[in-house]
């Protein structure tokens, strides 16, 4: 949702280069989330038979995946819209890891080697960069804001399913 937070932020302002200005913190922020789960997966997995650590990657995907489910209704109403970058950056790492952004890339991050899962965050990270950064192009320059009052997508509800689905594979292969 950070692509949203950056269009409101320039929208706010009616200033195109602050949506481009906060755009680096967010993915700052996100790949920090990404960091404090995978970290600590990749030391056990070098402790721990690869296995029980898979199964437990799963175990808490499905588990966060139906609290998520049970409480899609509930979305944090904390932040302002007055933000600087430090502040971003801390808003994106709480809400990414609070969307289990970390739990979804620990499955397929923690069976590479600790190298290889630092390039898989930071490809990954690139990836959401751009297509946030698109995302948010897009609606600031030719959508805007309105379209949401008429054609919102719930994504606390679809991100509850992507949270179950990528658990159920997690496990299927575990």
């Amino acid at each position: 949702m950070g692509w949203l937070f950056a269009v409101a932020l320039a929208m706010q302002d009616r200033r195109e280069r602050l949506l481009w200005r906060a755009l680096p913190p967010i993915a700052l922020g996100h790949a920090l989330a990404l960091a404090i789960v995978v970290a600590p997966l990749l030391l056990l997995g070098l402790v721990a038979p690869l296995r029980p650590v898979r199964l437990l990657a799963a175990a808490a995907l499905l588990a966060f995946g139906g609290w998520k489910l049970a409480r899609w209704y509930r979305h944090p109403r904390w932040v302002g819209m007055k933000v600087g970058g430090r502040d971003l950056v801390l808003w994106s790492l709480l809400t990414a890891t609070g969307h289990g952004a970390g739990l979804m890339a620990a499955p397929v991050i923690m069976v590479l080697a600790p190298d290889e899962a630092l390039l898989g965050i930071g490809v990954h990270t690139a990836a959401m960069f751009l297509v946030m950064a698109a995302a948010a192009w897009i609606v600031y320059r030719w959508v805007g804001l309105a379209v949401l009052r008429s054609h919102w997508i719930n994504f606390d509800l679809l991100w509850a399913g992507a949270l179950l689905a990528t658990g159920a594979v997690a496990l299927a292969v575990a």
